[in-house]
């Protein structure tokens, strides 16, 4: 086990490949460019007999940190599947604690799906992880101090379906939801954790991005601004002034998350007339 301070960088080998045997081989192959020790670390993935289902794909991946302790967790959570058979309703949950170098595993029962996106939007809270179900039924925790799985509640008001999205965020120690539709963006606070009660907090329209609506998704979130992006553009909304502003956007034909190293335009300011709904 490498130390968090060693050239190896913070997280130790076991935790990098624990992560890169999710990766599909084409993407592992990629990750031997990347350098010797990453490819050195590619070498010593095996393929295992039984696997999260679909490898790679469907497993939830939450990484929690506290920088001023040096210590963070790695979770690591998926269906159940034995090679040749369907996935069955085991839930499989790996925690890795840096404090004691060691993964730790418990199973459960779970029927949720999750779409790709929300099952990458892990937000952390209350000392529990919270991921957003594919059907937008209820979010689903992990409570990393009792490796207990629970769920909150969302407001009856969110549907969701063809055309509908809805995303999890994190606003100064809440936990905010985000629909967004033609129709518009709606945003929902978890004012009260235990009694999982909600307020909406705004109603946006969406009419002069309306042509970016159906790539667009939210990535962050104060109680004054919400920053949103599409494949090629960050853009971010100031709720008093009710104003976009392009803060980013690629000008060749790549797209992001790489933007930050690409040519982009000076911030400019979309439009004034987003009004309440």
């Amino acid at each position: 086990m490498n130390p968090p301070d060693s050239e190896y960088g913070f997280f130790p080998d076991e935790v990098v490949i624990q992560i890169l045997a999710r990766l599909s081989v084409k993407d592992i192959i990629r990750s031997k460019c990347v350098c010797k020790l990453w490819g050195f670390r590619a070498h010593r993935i095996e393929i295992p007999v039984t696997r999260f289902y679909p490898d790679g794909e469907a497993t939830l991946v939450g990484l929690v940190c506290d920088l001023s302790m040096q210590k963070f967790n790695v979770v690591l959570a998926g269906h159940h599947r034995s090679i040749g058979h369907r996935p069955d309703k085991t839930f499989i949950c790996l925690i890795f604690d840096s404090e004691s170098s060691k993964w730790r595993k418990f199973v459960s029962f779970q029927d949720d799906c999750f779409t790709h996106m929300n099952r990458n939007q892990a937000v952390y809270l209350n000392g529990s992880l919270h991921w957003l179900t594919g059907s937008c039924s209820c979010i689903l925790v992990l409570d990393l101090k009792y490796d207990i799985w629970g769920e909150l509640l969302l407001p009856e008001e969110v549907i969701c379906g063809t055309g509908i999205r809805v995303h999890l965020l994190e606003l100064d120690g809440n936990l905010p939801i985000v629909q967004i539709s033609e129709a518009g963006m709606i945003i929902w606070l978890l004012k009260n954790y235990d009694k999982e009660e909600w307020e909406m907090m705004d109603r946006v329209s969406l009419g002069c991005i309306r042509g970016m609506v159906p790539g667009i998704f939210p990535i962050s979130q104060t109680g004054r601004y919400i920053v949103l992006a599409t494949h090629k553009q960050v853009l971010m909304y100031h709720r008093d002034s009710r104003v976009w502003k392009d803060m980013c956007s690629v000008e060749n034909s790549f797209a992001l998350p790489g933007f930050l190293h690409m040519p982009v335009k000076a911030p400019c300011s979309l439009a004034a007339e987003v009004a309440r709904i």
